[in-house]
């Protein structure tokens, strides 16, 4: 990869012609496709496609951007260009369990992430020492029923003035107004506790335990406002057995829950993901 290497990311009524017509807008600023994924959905009639591209001179991806806005019409295009070398930025939110958090941390100092974490948000003090032994900036906001309306005012706030590319809930355990819902829409994740829709709420590992269950799994997927109901990115499970205990359940349940969180933000942060209405396209 070269400093010149950007994503682009298309969707639109599928037709013949796209790809062709594409590539000969990215053959006219002299750009070099190094990576191209596609997929046409014959329920939605919906066509995705990524491209990782190269141009010589990076300022002709604004003639680009002016191509493809004269397109848009014509092809009824949903686009977007990012440039790989950009990290996005993210806030993570956390409230008493912090091994997502900690996975995350870690992942992106290590650059095993390529994002950056400019913030945590907790409703508790728990993970304060942690968050700043990683140079990151960590902000208490506590809520209740009677305060819920202000502390999300003030979490927009620091969406906005630090531009916050993407939310994560790192198991934060508050549920988010659909007004706030609406505002991350498209732009937060959220890691579900089991292979969803099984065991939602509090406990899960022992619902799972005193069901006898032989899987385990998370769930990662885009907030919307119908709780646990967003388009899914990534799942994963772990078999179990009948000699675990619910501590056992919930240990293998807690590194289950990193690795799906980790995979859902790594394709959301190298834009990978294409929504396509309830579900995803997730280019790998």
């Amino acid at each position: 990869m070269n400093q010149n290497d950007f994503i682009l990311t298309l969707a639109c009524p599928d037709r013949r012609g796209i790809v062709h017509h594409v590539s000969g807008l990215l053959l006219a600023q002299n750009g070099n496709i190094l990576d191209a994924q596609q997929f046409g959905d014959e329920q939605t009639g919906q066509f995705f496609l990524r491209v990782h591209f190269a141009l010589d001179d990076p300022s002709e991806v604004k003639a680009l951007r002016s191509a493809l806005k004269a397109s848009e019409v014509g092809f009824d295009l949903q686009w977007q260009i990012h440039d790989m070398h950009k990290k996005s930025r993210l806030l993570i939110m956390v409230s008493k369990q912090g091994h997502c958090l900690n996975d995350l941390l870690f992942r992106t100092q290590s650059g095993q992430l390529p994002a950056e974490i400019a913030a945590v948000v907790s409703n508790h003090r728990d993970f304060e020492a942690l968050t700043q032994s990683y140079g990151v900036p960590f902000h208490h906001l506590p809520v209740t029923p009677e305060t819920k309306q202000a502390q999300e005012h003030q979490l927009l706030e620091l969406i906005n003035t630090q531009n916050i590319d993407l939310v994560v809930l790192a198991r934060y355990m508050q549920i988010l107004s659909t007004d706030l819902c609406r505002a991350l829409s498209g732009k937060a994740i959220n890691i579900h506790h089991s292979f969803l829709p099984s065991f939602k709420g509090a406990r899960p590992y022992h619902q799972a335990h005193a069901r006898g269950v032989k899987i385990i799994g998370a769930t990662a997927h885009y907030v919307t406002e119908a709780l646990d109901e967003g388009p899914i990115i990534e799942q994963d499970i772990e078999r179990v057995d009948h000699a675990m205990t619910s501590e056992d359940l919930s240990q293998v349940g807690s590194d289950v829950e990193s690795l799906v969180l980790s995979r859902a933000v790594r394709s959301h942060v190298e834009h990978r993901i294409l929504l396509n209405g309830t579900r995803t396209v997730v280019f790998r």
